[in-house]
């Protein structure tokens, strides 16, 4: 068994098939290695796997720009209790009508800070451990209208497909798949059972990029021709943190896969400026990273002392920075960056250049060119950011001044922005802000980034989830309410 594990270990692909696995039998472990040989072939083979499902894929329904029949109290199921999911439970309980009535976890002992988060609000959720699937029976529960998913990333695909069968609607951290295949399913399974599969792409919501999103559907920008982003942002030490990940997941991942396992908080807004999925969409990907200067360097020094961090020792880590560049049909592209080791200063980069403009977030202070070849003064970027302010900031200033309260949450505030739209929309009976395709297109670019690092970073085409509809499909992201909205409110 342990020649088998010591291959599996060198193996790129050894964590999607070994997370979990302690306690296995011998014949089991055969039987597991025998599989991801398997999917090894099928890697390699991506883009014949590619060709194939397009061929196959006919558009049952369109759900872009699909609106649900409302929901008057929106009853919410969490999987997965950790950082997010707790953080995430906090931030709900501070919507009107809105009820968490169930959480499940692989680790009961994690429930002690959701139910912190809960105190003294009037939600008393149900908690459901105890196996490795108690999660699908919160998904069968009869009163959910709403499935949070926040587990590990590998997870993501599989919930999210089990909860949409159950009658569910399912909103899901990021990224909401790792495979192709995956990325398939939940567009397949969401058109199947006309339930909204939205990823909370959480940075689209900062109020900056909705400015500039807002600016970009103006035409302030001209046509957008680059973009460039990234999730650049050290994360030696959770990622090492014995306390931080369940089963280490997240070094695991960072051991064991190539490419962006991170791409869609620097894409992500600059996608949604550039009517992807509505207009344009992404064709090809071409992915380039460096070598591990840091990774394996660190776990060989902690497994001296730590014999806990010996297998960690083993891995054979991704490169440290990781490159892609995407383009579009319509000729855009787009280049993002992840880099989660280096001790750099947090950069989302969100520069953003057209033919009449253009805008640079990171490194700060944010900046904004009105085509003279120059960044704009402080009094002409004030102006700027004003004139733009899209009317969901403008609905959010109302409701500060109502509760005289900063409304501060998680990643500069576009936790509560989104979780409050997310469960406007659903009572109002509009459109999500992002839907399966956004989020199949997203996701995709993990495994593809990977085959193309894999192999002397050739280009290798992104699938077309919505089967052509992107040429009609109309623009998203309704960040100027101009469907209207409900009378959701902000409790605190």
């Amino acid at each position: 068994m342990l020649s088998i594990l010591n291959k599996m270990k060198n193996s790129r692909r050894y964590f999607i098939k070994i997370a979990g696995m302690a306690g296995l039998s011998l014949a089991s472990a055969n039987a597991l290695y025998a599989e991801y040989q398997e999917q090894e072939k099928e890697f390699k083979d991506l883009p014949g796997r590619i060709d194939k499902y397009q061929k196959k894929h006919k558009q049952r329904f369109n759900m872009s720009g699909y609106a649900a029949p409302k929901i008057s109290t929106v009853r919410i199921g969490i999987i997965g209790t950790g950082n997010r999911g707790s953080h995430h439970a906090g931030t709900i309980s501070r919507v009107s009508d809105v009820e968490i009535k169930a959480a499940a976890d692989v680790l009961p002992e994690r429930f002690g800070r959701i139910k912190k988060n809960l105190n003294s609000t009037d939600h008393n959720p149900e908690y459901y451990s105890g196996s490795d699937e108690a999660w699908k029976e919160l998904c069968e529960r009869k009163d959910l209208d709403l499935i949070l998913i926040t587990t590990p990333t590998y997870m993501h695909a599989k919930m999210a497909v089990y909860a949409m069968e159950q009658g569910k609607h399912v909103i899901t951290e990021v990224p909401a798949a790792v495979r192709i295949e995956e990325c398939w399913e939940i567009v397949k399974t969401s058109e199947r059972t006309k339930k909204h599969c939205m990823m909370m792409e959480n940075y689209t919501f900062m109020p900056f990029h909705m400015t500039t999103l807002n600016m970009a559907k103006q035409g302030f920008f001209g046509e957008i021709v680059h973009g460039d982003g990234a999730y650049n942002t050290s994360k030696m030490g959770n990622n090492f943190n014995k306390n931080m990940y369940w089963n280490m997941w997240w070094l695991r991942m960072y051991g064991s896969r190539n490419g962006n396992i991170y791409p869609t908080h620097g894409m992500g807004p600059i996608a949604q400026m550039m009517n992807i999925n509505r207009g344009d969409r992404f064709d090809f990907v071409v992915s380039v990273e460096s070598k591990d200067f840091m990774m394996q360097n660190k776990a060989k020094k902690l497994a001296k002392d730590d014999p806990f961090f010996e297998e960690f020792a083993k891995m054979d880590y991704r490169g440290n920075m990781s490159s892609m560049l995407i383009k579009t049909k319509e000729g855009r592209t787009l280049n993002i960056q992840h880099d989660a080791t280096s001790p750099s200063p947090h950069n989302l980069i969100h520069g953003v250049y057209g033919t009449k403009g253009s805008v640079l977030y990171d490194p700060a202070p944010p900046k904004i060119c009105t085509g003279n070849h120059r960044w704009a003064d402080k009094n002409t970027y004030d102006q700027l950011m004003g004139k733009f302010k899209p009317g969901l900031l403008h609905k959010f200033e109302d409701f500060r001044k109502g509760l005289g309260a900063n409304l501060q949450s998680g990643h500069g505030g576009s936790d509560l922005i989104n979780v409050w739209h997310i469960i406007d929309c659903l009572r109002t009976g509009l459109p999500l802000d992002q839907d399966v395709y956004d989020a199949a297109a997203f996701s995709a670019v993990v495994e593809l980034s990977e085959w193309s690092v894999r192999n002397n970073s050739n280009s290798i085409k992104v699938p077309d989830f919505t089967a052509g509809a992107w040429k009609t499909n109309k623009s998203n992201m309704d960040i100027n309410l101009d469907n209207g909205d409900g009378d959701t409110k902000i409790l605190s």
